[in-house]
């Protein structure tokens, strides 16, 4: 089986993106990216999301400090899923959670 090239992007040009801590391997929180924040996260190291409440970008920690570093992305089998692997700054969850599963 190849590995696909191209990230499918639904209707709404996004991709889930799970975010998962890269030392516990704890799954932090599930947010969307666009093809403008999946670039703008590999360029910085940092996670940068699309906010579907705000309809605007939305870089994770820009507030509260609590930044993501980037260690890798994968994208799934499928194309249609990346799985961000980080090295988080403090919690993930805006309750201050450290993961939005709980």
């Amino acid at each position: 089986m190849q590995t696909p090239l191209t990230i499918k992007y639904d209707e709404h040009g996004l991709i889930p993106a799970i975010v998962q801590d890269a030392d516990s391997g704890q799954v932090l929180m599930l947010a969307y990216m666009n093809e403008e924040a999946l670039q703008t996260t590999l360029q910085t190291g940092q996670t940068h999301f699309w906010s579907r409440s705000r309809q605007e970008p939305w870089h994770k920690g820009a507030t509260s400090g609590n930044i993501q570093r980037v260690v890798d992305i994968s994208l799934d089998c499928d194309a249609d899923t990346l799985l961000v692997r980080v090295h988080p700054a403090g919690p993930a969850c805006h309750t201050g959670n450290v993961t939005c599963f709980f």
